[in-house]
């Protein structure tokens, strides 16, 4: 061959790398990119204290019917309300994103914060906006009740004055706060992480 063929094909050939590189490094369309995660006692989320396990009662979801926590799976608990703009749509996206990488779904109820303003037709459409219906369930109901759920997660309401606890909480298949996130440290990858070594103890 050729001394100019030669390096002619050389240069293509090196090219060809370089564009591939970059291509794989910017995030190549239809591969996940994993981020990197601070894994400590096996899990990326920050433990929970140790508390009795309380019934979620009293609440019903988007479509009227009554909702509880189900034993067996792991639970996603999240505190959200429906007309909200920055937060909840950002936690709701990285759960979303946490539920298609996952082979199986757990459960995932977002609880509202808003109780006297959140209603079945706003839960529906905000779930439907997120690309959650039927993968997520609203908790509406009474402020009564929303007060007991909010107090055992140890988290506060939106109110006028204040925003609420932005937090993702996950639930052992016993029910039990094993593991929490605060919304600026939630990733997919992570949740998706953490739903899985959950599913692993025996």
């Amino acid at each position: 061959m050729p001394a100019r063929i030669r390096l002619t094909v050389i240069g293509f050939g090196m090219l060809f790398m370089a564009v591939l590189t970059l291509w794989l490094v910017s995030g190549a369309p239809g591969l996940q990119r994993t981020t990197n995660m601070d894994v400590t006692n096996g899990f990326a989320g920050s433990i929970r204290p140790e508390i009795p396990v309380k019934p979620i009662d009293g609440v019903h979801d988007e479509y009227g019917k009554p909702l509880s926590v189900q034993r067996g799976d792991v639970t996603v608990v999240t505190f959200l309300y429906t007309s909200c703009q920055d937060t909840c749509p950002t936690t709701a996206q990285q759960i979303r994103g946490a539920l298609d990488r996952l082979e199986r779904a757990p459960h995932v109820i977002a609880l509202s914060v808003d109780p006297l303003n959140d209603t079945e037709k706003s839960a529906k459409a905000f779930l439907a906006e997120q690309s959650l219906l039927g993968r997520a369930h609203f908790a509406l109901g009474p402020p009564v009740a929303l007060r007991r759920a909010w107090d055992y997660f140890g988290v506060a309401p939106q109110t006028a004055e204040s925003d609420h606890t932005a937090q993702v909480i996950l639930l052992d298949r016993e029910g039990r706060q094993r593991i929490g996130f605060p919304a600026d440290k939630l990733t997919p990858e992570a949740l998706a992480h953490d739903v899985e070594a959950l599913r692993a103890e025996s």
